[in-house]
């Protein structure tokens, strides 16, 4: 007997468990049962799970029956002639969507040729069993299992056209690339998702060599003309937003020029590119930290009678500045308000950004590069033809990745290029010798390697070299957006520290291998001084080693243990004072030893 589950509870028990199965799914297939029910079969339990709740994941598949699929080549012809519809398909039987649960029961086949006696279910297309990132790689049954995870991820990365009406939008941050192109080498499920009309990259023609030592550690040398055409330029759009909000008590946010009494207000150099009502207007330039929206809050937890008695405003400044490393120009200012009535002020910053040294860009294979050097072209490797490659990239890269896809996207992009047209790339339908064919054809080395020269001395250099087109993405990770430094700002009121964090106009960490590195150098006045940031003198009794304590009507320090005044005063960082503070809490109390 097994035992029967609806949604997680029990029903019941069968006797052939095996048949109940085959049974519900015959029914399901009739239409007499709900389309969205799926059942499960464990055979080690001898259970029947049958599902029919919500939040269920669940994909299409072609039923097959007695060895044939059931979607024939008259329904074929129908579909084409639009005759029947999807929804024909689910009634009559033709195509179900399972489970995960159910799946596990199921015997899928990849194509229709490979189906026999044991198979339940065809797949609608090879490419369907990867997801939607996945399935817009090229090749990827070529690449490892883990490249393809890491090519999914760099597509969701890359800047490109996301939408045709950004700029409508209020987007936090976004990256729109100026000159897209579509792909020369894509799978076929490009042309149903929209990827090929929003498309997120530009085909670049690629050498794989070592070139100058700076292409090393998967680094990109990049042709200086090719940036100067137009490649890898894009958009930076970061919009800022405030609300003018009501508090208790009758106070509220204020958005214009703050007055002379506003605690914290800026110099007025600081308002300048502001028009009267404290709003900057489209079309100016504005550089790191200005601000852009004026505006005053009142001060928060403190008694608001008290202030005012004491003829002090009680608002402060609070305006809306760029961010640090994301100047640009004002693209947008809208100003509106909620359904609360509270004014709503965004401002749209646009950034024009040119690739330069730091700058991330990848592939489809999840070979992500950092632009190592750009390079002028007179200087790059050229053909017997004169053509410059636009990057140059390290071909020790390919063979512990092992992504031999990109390899083959190389070459079936070079003949792309050469014969004018889009080749197919999707998933188990390779084009392989068509590619080296025509290659062949067109007078090239079916291998994709040539002949270059050193464009620095002119001389040929000895080994061939591949040589063809590949579609690169240049990744929303800009090096000038990175990049960070201080010397002076502020600090935690607890350790006396630098705060933590690139927003907060933190410090830079330095960790245990920082300080094992300056150490091993020798520097140890230099470590001690970055060790000492925080210092801060304290008295201690020489004689017990405990912190001293005032007598405030006295002004002295006296040992609370011994009750003498034999102190002395030593200089600790404020971490260690704190240390010691926590471990006296714990009835812990260290003792300092100094030299005297």
């Amino acid at each position: 007997m097994g035992k029967v589950y609806i949604d997680g509870k029990y029903m019941g028990e069968c006797n052939n468990t095996k048949q109940f199965v085959q049974k519900i799914r015959e029914e399901r297939r009739s239409n007499n049962i709900p389309l969205s029910l799926n059942v499960a079969f464990k055979e080690k339990e001898n259970q029947v799970d049958i599902s029919l709740d919500r939040g269920r994941i669940r994909r299409p598949l072609i039923v097959v029956k007695k060895g044939k699929s059931t979607l024939t080549e008259e329904l074929k012809k129908e579909i084409l002639n639009e005759k029947i519809t999807w929804t024909d398909l689910e009634e009559k039987g033709v195509v179900e969507y399972i489970d995960a649960a159910e799946e596990e029961n199921a015997y899928i086949a990849l194509k229709e040729e490979s189906i026999n006696e044991k198979h339940t279910h065809l797949e609608i297309d090879a490419s369907l069993v990867l997801g939607a990132s996945a399935s817009q790689l090229p090749f990827p049954e070529m690449n490892r299992g883990d490249r393809l995870n890491y090519g999914s991820r760099m597509i969701l990365q890359a800047s490109g056209l996301y939408l045709q009406n950004y700029h409508l939008r209020t987007d936090t941050n976004s990256y729109l690339l100026m000159y897209p192109q579509k792909p020369l080498c894509a799978p076929k499920i490009s042309n149903v998702n929209g990827s090929d009309t929003h498309p997120a990259g530009q085909n670049l023609v690629i050498a794989l060599m070592p070139f100058m030592g700076y292409n090393i550690e998967d680094a990109l040398i990049v042709n200086k003309a090719s940036i100067e055409r137009g490649l890898g330029r894009s958009f930076s759009r970061r919009c800022y937003s405030t609300l003018e909000r009501k508090y208790w008590g009758g106070q509220e946010d204020e958005i214009g020029l703050p007055r002379e009494d506003i605690i914290g207000r800026k110099q007025d150099a600081d308002y300048a590119k502001l028009d009267s009502d404290g709003i900057i207007s489209p079309g100016q330039k504005v550089g790191m930290e200005e601000v852009l929206i004026a505006k005053s809050s009142p001060l928060r937890f403190v008694d608001i009678e008290k202030e005012i008695h004491m003829g002090i405003s009680n608002m402060h400044e609070s305006s809306i500045i760029t961010s640090r490393n994301e100047p640009g120009r004002v693209e947008r200012v809208i100003v509106t308000s909620t359904e609360e009535g509270e004014a709503l002020v965004k401002v749209i910053v646009r950034e024009h950004k040119i690739p330069e040294i730091g700058d991330k860009f990848a592939t489809r294979h999840g070979q992500k590069s950092v632009v190592g050097m750009v390079v002028p072209e007179e200087d790059m490797p050229v053909t017997a033809n004169g053509l410059t490659p636009d990057v140059i990239f390290n071909p020790h890269a390919i063979p512990s990745r092992m992504t031999v896809g990109q390899l083959m996207e190389i070459i079936a992009g070079k003949y792309g290029a050469l014969v004018g047209e889009e080749i197919d790339a999707t998933v188990f339908g390779s084009q392989k010798e068509k590619i080296l064919e025509g290659l062949d054809k067109l007078g090239f080395n079916n291998n994709g390697k040539e002949t270059l020269y050193d464009g620095r001395t002119g001389k040929k250099i000895e080994s061939e070299i591949l040589m063809g087109v590949v579609f690169y993405q240049r990744l929303y990770q800009l090096s000038s957006h990175k990049l960070y430094s201080r010397s002076k700002g502020p600090v935690t009121l607890l350790t006396r520290q630098p705060t933590e964090g690139r927003s907060k106009g933190g410090g830079l960490r330095l960790g245990e291998m920082e300080k094992d590195c300056i150490l091993a150098h020798g520097a140890a006045i230099s470590l001690h001084e970055r060790f000492s940031c925080d210092h801060q003198n304290i008295k201690i009794c020489r004689k017990c080693g405990v912190i001293a304590i005032m007598n405030i009507e006295k002004g002295k320090y006296f040992c609370p243990i011994c009750m003498k005044s034999d102190i002395g005063e030593i200089k600790i960082p404020s971490a260690f004072k704190l240390l010691i503070d926590e471990m006296v809490s714990m009835m812990i109390y260290p003792k300092i030893i100094t030299e005297n």
